[in-house]
């Protein structure tokens, strides 16, 4: 009886990321293999950190220290000019300035009033177009991915939208294709920049969204998306433009109010407030942006 010989299977041992601040600049293309020796030359005779005998040598920047530290401690941020990404989204940029110190004091009344409760939607929702509430739900989403929670931002407006160019989405399907039920979760875009940020696009704008967004399947597809990310956001049409907003903040059951100083007005807001509370939606805060 022959014996077949048995195969010799040698595993590839793949190498370890070096996540160095030396290993993570010469991963970024900030310095060269061999600036990289200079550096390490340096930092041998002066007895200092990899990172301090690089900027003595004019070879890196503070900001590029930053963003590798960002890296190490799963804190991704990016260099405005090296990104798709619109300027505006401060989160993104410049997540060590005021504004977006606030906007994680923002983060956390709602992770203490709201997604302590078990609840995993809120709907975003401005008074007025112009007001400025889609990118702050952009940059509040992403302050919630840079937490470590799933983050999905959904563009609920089916009108006017705004997530598709402010994350550079090359997908034209989205939102409005899903509740058709002309598409499915390949819709919901990755924001690869992000340890963990989605984007679902509006999608294909329609003649009926509010009706869309009144369906059934509305829900229904609300359920599916809590059950896979830890927290859904919603950038919805203003509140000025019908009733979409309040579709929208039915279902979700939570709305963070935007206001924009010197320009809404506070008998509008008092209006939304009453509005939604006759929908069934809770007022869980509300912001002040001034641009």
């Amino acid at each position: 009886m022959n014996q077949q010989s048995t195969p010799i299977i040698s595993p590839v041992v793949q190498p370890a990321r070096d996540s160095s601040i030396g290993g993570l600049l010469l991963e970024s293309g900030k310095i060269s293999p061999e600036n990289a020796e200079r550096v390490l030359r340096m930092q041998k005779e002066l007895g200092m950190r990899f990172g301090e005998a690089a900027m003595r040598l004019g070879l890196i920047t503070e900001e590029d220290i930053q963003q590798v530290l960002a890296r190490q401690f799963d804190y991704p941020y990016l260099l405005q000019g090296e990104s798709k990404y619109a300027n505006e989204l401060v989160a993104a940029y410049k997540p060590f300035s005021q504004q977006v110190e606030q906007l994680r004091a923002v983060r956390s009344q709602l992770m203490l009033r709201w997604f302590a409760r078990g609840r995993k939607a809120l709907a975003v929702v401005g008074i007025n177009p112009g007001d400025g509430a889609s990118l702050f739900a952009a940059n509040l989403a992403i302050v919630f991915s840079q937490l470590g929670e799933k983050t999905l931002l959904v563009d609920a407006n089916l009108r006017t939208p705004k997530q598709q160019q402010i994350f550079n989405i090359q997908s034209r399907q989205g939102l409005s294709d899903m509740l058709a039920g002309r598409a499915g979760h390949d819709s919901i875009a990755k924001i690869e920049s992000f340890v963990a940020l989605s984007v679902l696009g509006a999608g294909t704008l329609p003649p009926n969204p509010q009706e869309l967004l009144s369906r059934a399947s509305f829900a229904g597809l609300g359920n599916e998306l809590e059950a896979n990310f830890d927290v859904v956001l919603y950038d919805t049409p203003s509140f000025s433009m019908g009733s979409d907003a309040l579709a929208v903040a039915a279902r979700v059951g939570g709305v963070l109010l935007v206001a924009r100083k010197n320009h809404t007005q506070v008998a509008d807001i008092h209006a939304m407030q009453e509005q939604m509370a006759h929908s069934g939606a809770e007022v869980v805060g509300s912001v002040l942006v001034d641009f």
